[in-house]
Order: structure tokens, then sequence, then C-alpha cells
């Protein structure tokens, strides 16, 4: 294999170590919200400097490749991705110590009604499934899963639209449970920032196989939208 493959090869591995850090976080988000476990919370902080030295890690390695090498066409854009996918990683983890930050506020689990009316839970589900999917379509090459992944964000917006107007409604039938509900509504937000930034990762799997740059094309259908 030649040396500029096994390079490339060594960036690829170390995103993957921390594509699967990322993910973890999130799932951990997931079930201290559910559980109200704030020790599990401040396990998802304290882990976020892990995030923070991979993303550094790999920056350095990708300048690396780029005085070692010059690289072109699809290596160019290979590279080019992993450095963009890298920073939506960190930005992924930083959005996973966000939730945790919230839940570790938390005195109680969550008002199942809250829960139920403000479809949290499915939305988490689905945020999870396509940072999933985005892995598989990055390790598979498959730009098709990729444009698929990016039709899938609109589930999750249309939850986040609504939530604004489902929590005021709890917060005026419940008000001694406001902070409840406003930090539910904190934790809507990062997971639609969470489709956002999976959705930015799939571009670029699809901007590094097919030399397209979609993320235009998505901000037009959104401006019509």
């Amino acid at each position: 294999m030649p040396h500029i493959d096994k390079e490339l090869e060594r960036l690829k591995v170390k995103l993957l170590e921390m594509w699967d850090l990322v993910e973890y976080q999130l799932q951990s988000g997931r079930e201290a919200m559910l559980t109200s476990n704030t020790e599990l919370a401040k396990l998802v902080i304290k882990r976020d400097k892990k995030v923070n030295q991979f993303d550094v890690k790999i920056d350095r390695m990708c300048e690396n490749f780029f005085a070692l090498f010059t690289p072109v066409a699809v290596d160019l854009r290979m590279v080019l991705a992993i450095l963009k996918i890298n920073a939506n990683l960190e930005r992924l983890g930083d959005t996973a110590e966000g939730i945790a930050r919230f839940v570790k506020k938390l005195d109680a689990p969550m008002h199942p009604e809250l829960l139920e009316k403000t479809q949290v839970v499915p939305m988490y589900e689905e945020a999870l499934a396509m940072f999933a999917a985005c892995r598989v379509a990055f390790t598979s090459n498959d730009t098709q899963l990729a444009k698929s992944i990016i039709k899938r964000d609109k589930a999750l917006n249309k939850i986040y639209r609504k939530s604004d107007g489902i929590a005021t409604e709890f917060m005026q039938q419940h008000p001694d449970q406001i902070s409840e509900a406003l930090a539910l509504l904190s934790i809507i937000k990062k997971l639609e920032r969470v489709g956002d930034q999976v959705t930015n990762i799939a571009e670029e799997i699809i901007f590094y196989r097919e030399a397209k740059v979609v993320k235009h094309k998505q901000d037009k259908k959104k401006k019509k939208d």
C-alpha cells in the first residue's frame, strides 16, 4: 500500500474513534435525561475534554498530511471532508455536554406528560439513528444513504417548531414545573442542532465521493420552505 494511502487510513481510523466517542456521549445524554441521572450527566461533561483532544489531534494529522503530500482529486477532497467532519463531531460533543448540563440541574425525572407531548424521546432516537446511519454512509462511501439522511432532518425540525407552544401550555397548567419545561425546551433545541450537524457531515460525504457541493442547494430549499 502506498504511503499516502496508509496515512489516509490512519486519518479515517482516528476520525472513527472520535465518532464512536461522540455517539456514546449522545447516547449517555439520552439515558441521563430519561432517568435524571446526574452522575451520568457529570460524566458526559467530564468526557467532553477527550472529544476536544481528538479534535486537536485530527486537525494536526490533517496539517501534517498536507505538509508531507500534495493530495489531488479524491484524496484532497477526503482530507478536506475529514477536517470539516471533525469540526462537526466536536460541535456534536459540545451539544451532548450541553444536554448533560441541563440534565444535571434536574431534581427528578421529566414529567411523563411533558415528554410525551413534546415528542422529545422519538426526536432524540431519530437524531441518534441519523448519526449512526451517517457513520455507515462514511465507512461504506454510500452517497445515497447520505442524501437520505439529509431529508430526515425535516422530522427533527417539525418537532422543534411545535415545542414552544406545547411547553408554554404545559407551564400554564403546571406552574410549579416551569424550570423543568424550560430545561426540556433547551434540550430540544440542542437536538435540533444535532440534526443540522449530522446533515453537515452527510453533505461532506457527498462532496468527498461525488465532488458535489450540496450545502447551498439545501440552504435555497430551506428559504423556499
